[in-house]
């Protein structure tokens, strides 16, 4: 059985930094591409970022173009989203996603596509 467990959020001011983690167990983590989306109060759950499993490609929302950056460790089966330059907009629940396939290359912001989610990570932005 596939988990994903996420940790990291957490409370922070306007321009901070923050750095979620997202543990991935039960398959074989190279085989998964990954994603990052994130859900605030009252809103549909959004795309942030995406990694393929090969790690050689990525995707961000536009919104986060800039700040957030996505990454994969191998060895430790985790992906990462760090977030810098952090705004109150940034503010919602944050879910790690995963997608197993064959297919390295294999990318995409489609929240539709994703099999495997996290329980989520708040993350709140002060102003």
């Amino acid at each position: 059985q596939v988990q994903l467990v996420e940790s990291g959020g957490g409370l922070v001011q306007t321009g901070g930094s923050l750095r979620l983690s997202c543990a991935v167990s039960g398959r074989t983590f190279s085989m998964f591409a990954m994603a990052w989306f994130r859900q605030a109060p009252g809103k549909d759950r959004e795309f942030v970022a995406a990694i393929n499993w090969s790690g050689d490609n990525t995707l961000d929302a536009d919104s986060v173009k800039g700040r957030f950056a996505i990454s994969r460790d191998g060895a430790t089966n985790t992906v990462y989203l760090q977030m810098n330059s952090l705004k109150p907009e940034d503010t919602a629940v944050y879910y790690c996603a995963a997608r197993l396939t064959y297919d390295s290359s294999w990318i995409t912001p489609h929240i539709e596509s994703y099999d495997y989610w996290g329980q989520g990570t708040q993350v709140t932005v002060s102003s």
